[in-house]
């Protein structure tokens, strides 16, 4: 049994205590007056013109969500979301090919790689928010690891080997009794989490950004690498000693440790919905109008420094009809009221000024030159 387990459970409560507000303070659900489905409503069975069916593929990160989603969403319409959980990497390169009705992604595209899309231009449209959280397992380590970005970055550079070496024990004082080498897990696949590591790696670390820095995929300079959250976490519990990073609710489906970082304020931060939150608060004024944006290593004494938007990619400019109703109809929904699922799997609901910016995007798209929202 891993001996720092015992967080999971009460990260989990805390969690769920956040949803149960959350859930409390959203009132009454509006019912929609004809036309486009009203903010908060609920959505009824597919109509004549629209698809049955939808598929999507990308990143790991927000799966656990949108499984959740696509199956409530399926209760209430009928409407049937396939998504293949492939990786970011994936899932940009899906929708760039034109393989899926929409690709998901938490790194958002380069320009170049906008260049290189099939179908016109494509449309981030923000989803929710997540910690990127830094998972362990140490056999007899009873405390809560504490990292700063040195202590991470030479985890990660191969410079610190072992858990008892000096820079970790300043902060870690148990670890001096912990003579083990680490065992340093990564992705292995195009991964929008890693994107968001190592955003935040080359932003807290010169020597980082100039060796490896910051992509979906990187050259790892040490580990092991593993398929998805799913398989990095596969990796962190099966190596004693190992050390590694994943989705929030990926650590605590499998009852892993999660590390306090020391933020940009200087104070060591636990991943929560507060602080990933917390994380966002700074951008919602600034955020470009193609809401493309980084948020890590983000001020503010309470935001967790390894957090960012996770997105779904969808063209501006649809040519099936049909589709293009459903999915604008269900970007809604998700934004909305898929928003009331987000806290109790360790999402952040997003803000309500970034829900009011995604649903300009929402109503931009079209289908044969007229608005595909509200359509049937």
């Amino acid at each position: 049994m891993i001996a720092s387990s015992q967080q999971a459970p009460a990260l989990g409560a805390a969690l769920l205590a956040v949803t149960l507000l959350a859930v409390a303070a959203c009132g009454p659900v509006k019912t929609p007056t004809g036309g486009a489905p009203a903010q908060g409503s609920q959505p009824g069975p597919a109509r004549a013109g629209e698809a049955r069916t939808l598929t999507g593929a990308g990143a790991t990160f927000p799966a656990v969500l949108y499984s959740k989603w696509f199956n409530e969403y399926d209760k209430a319409t009928g409407v049937q979301v396939n998504y293949q959980s492939i990786g970011s990497g994936g899932g940009i390169k899906s929708i760039a090919d034109q393989t899926v009705d929409f690709g998901a992604s938490d790194a958002p595209l380069t320009d170049e790689q906008l260049k290189g899309t099939k179908g016109g231009a494509l449309l981030h449209i923000p989803m929710t928010l997540g910690s990127v959280v830094v998972t362990y397992n140490l056999p007899g380590f009873n405390e809560t690891l504490r990292l700063t970005p040195e202590t991470l970055a030479g985890i990660y550079l191969g410079e610190i080997t072992k858990w008892n070496d000096p820079r970790l024990t300043a902060d870690n004082p148990a670890l001096a009794a912990v003579d083990k080498n680490i065992v340093v897990a990564h992705r292995s696949d195009g991964s929008g989490t890693t994107a968001i590591f190592t955003d935040y790696l080359s932003t807290v670390s010169p020597a980082w950004k100039e060796r490896v820095g910051s992509s979906t995929s990187v050259n790892w300079p040490v580990g092991l690498g593993g398929k998805g959250n799913e398989g990095v976490a596969g990796e962190v519990r099966q190596n004693q000693y190992a050390i590694g990073y994943v989705e929030l609710i990926y650590a605590l489906q499998n009852k892993l440790g999660v590390a306090q970082l020391k933020n940009k304020a200087g104070k060591f931060v636990e991943p929560s919905v507060a602080s990933t939150t917390a994380a966002a608060a700074g951008v919602v004024n600034t955020i470009p109008d193609d809401l493309r944006v980084s948020i890590v290593d983000a001020p503010g004494e309470d935001a967790y420094p390894i957090a960012g938007f996770t997105y779904q990619l969808v063209y501006q400019n649809m040519t099936d009809r049909a589709k293009a109703a459903t999915l604008a109809k269900l970007l809604w929904w998700e934004i909305h009221d898929g928003q009331q699922y987000c806290a109790d799997l360790g999402y952040a609901p997003l803000p309500e000024g970034i829900v009011q910016k995604a649903e300009g995007k929402i109503k931009a798209i079209t289908a044969g030159g007229q608005p595909a929202f509200g359509a049937s």
